[in-house]
């Protein structure tokens, strides 16, 4: 077993690579006309993540950065603290299995009998004491220009991708202001949300200052992992849920849908928005790099 894990540079930043052959597979079939085709697949991967010697979970993942994966995920159930010492991580490819220990001796052997099934696609879990989180938020005061998040939503879009290479597959955006700072892909946005925590933990980014993009749906699972990291504005190009709405308004995060071409709409935090761009000077969205949620909102 080996750590997986590098420390950045000071221009370190992370974007997909959908160049990857390890990502996706070439499959033969046919085309809506009868004729032969072949087409990249996204690939999928089980990991069993273990904290010291506790098997945690098994999620399935496109396996890039499973140490990341594993440390956000541990984040994001509060089973891993903000201020514990990570003394190792421990990665084997051939037993699909990555091994997070810590100074601090851990035993959550009742916590995981308690879980909360999530709307997340691949199968995303809370644990119900993570409620605590939206009633004692306090994030930070932050502004978003609309300048920004209109030069983020292109960039986002415009980057190469495993999502226009292949499909099937959710993207999170960690951004600073109108750059992208960390850009990471998985078959399940909570794993891709995940991986990003990891990414800040480890290499201490600071959370007041940054916006955090999703192409999924903005439901109560993503407002919680976002207001758990201490991120005061969340974006997708996506639709609501009710109930993610509401826990928004009760953590004071802005939330931001629907954000395609000149358009969003905000339902929470709409106080942090700046309004300083000049929509003639914006363009729609190009239909090539439209994602199934351009079309019907989910």
């Amino acid at each position: 077993m080996t750590d997986t894990i590098s420390r950045p540079t000071a221009t370190h930043r992370i974007l997909p690579n959908p160049d990857d052959p390890r990502l996706t597979e070439r499959v033969s079939g046919i085309d809506q006309s009868g004729a032969p085709i072949e087409t990249a697949v996204t690939v999928e991967r089980a990991l069993t993540i273990f904290l010291n010697s506790q098997e945690i979970v098994t999620a399935m993942t496109i396996g890039d950065y499973p140490a990341y994966l594993a440390l956000g995920y541990l984040l994001n159930q509060n089973m891993l603290r903000t201020d514990d010492v990570v003394t190792g991580i421990d990665y084997d490819e051939d037993l699909a299995v990555v091994v997070v220990r810590t100074e601090r001796a851990t035993d959550y052997e009742q916590k995981m009998k308690k879980r909360v099934q999530t709307s997340g696609c691949a199968q995303g879990t809370v644990f119900g004491d993570l409620m605590d989180v939206i009633e004692n938020a306090q994030l930070p005061r932050a502004e978003l220009r609309t300048s920004w998040l209109y030069r983020l939503t292109n960039a986002i879009n415009t980057t190469p991708s495993l999502y226009l290479e292949a499909g099937a597959i959710h993207g999170c955006v960690l951004c600073q202001r109108d750059e992208i700072v960390a850009y990471m892909e998985d078959v399940g946005r909570h794993n891709a949300v995940d991986k990003i925590a990891g990414w800040m933990f480890q290499h201490g980014v600071t959370a007041e200052d940054k916006i955090f993009y999703t192409t999924g749906r903005l439901t109560s699972e993503m407002v919680i992992k976002t207001v758990r990291m201490g991120i005061p504005i969340l974006v997708s190009r996506s639709g609501f849920t009710a109930w993610g709405v509401e826990l928004a308004r009760k953590a004071g995060l802005t939330l931001i849908g629907r954000a395609r071409g000149k358009r969003f709409v905000a339902l929470a935090g709409e106080d942090r928005i700046v309004f300083d761009q000049d929509l003639a000077y914006v363009a729609e969205e190009s239909s090539k790099h439209r994602r199934k949620a351009a079309v019907d909102g989910d």
